[in-house]
């Protein structure tokens, strides 16, 4: 079944992992999914989306987390914006999936949730993200 996925990384955080967030969006849209915010894994997100107001931001982006399937977010690198999707799609009963490389320190905020349709994962290797996602998708 194809989905309409939401992916909700750090923007202004800290743009490291783009290469894992490219990899992410690119093994996701491999399986037949869309995705909503594939933009947002470009090396030139930041400079596409400066002539935006926050406003115009925030507009488009709630509007794609409410018509969205489900939720995948990579939350190595810590951003207010992403802790906000995240809260915004699980009180909107919208399955979320949080991604984060092994050993990375996380906020207990995120590692705390037990709400239902709520998942969060360390991974070590390309591979076994990939594992987790194609889980993560089946069950929802």
């Amino acid at each position: 079944m194809t989905m309409d996925l939401y992916f909700s990384c750090s923007l202004t955080g800290g743009r490291q992992d783009q290469p894992i967030y490219a990899a992410m969006v690119t093994h996701l849209q491999g399986l037949g999914h869309r995705v909503l915010t594939e933009h947002l894994a470009s090396p030139t997100v930041m400079a596409a989306d400066s002539a935006l107001e926050p406003e115009a931001v925030y507009t488009r982006d709630t509007a794609w987390l409410r018509a969205c399937d489900a939720v995948i977010a990579e939350v190595s690198t810590p951003s207010h914006g992403v802790g906000y999707e995240v809260a915004y799609a699980l009180e909107r009963g919208k399955p979320v999936l949080c991604l984060a490389r092994e050993g990375v320190r996380v906020s207990k905020m995120l590692t705390g949730i037990r709400q239902p349709g709520f998942t969060f994962a360390a991974y070590s290797s390309e591979e076994e993200l990939q594992a987790m996602v194609a889980a993560f998708l089946s069950a929802n």
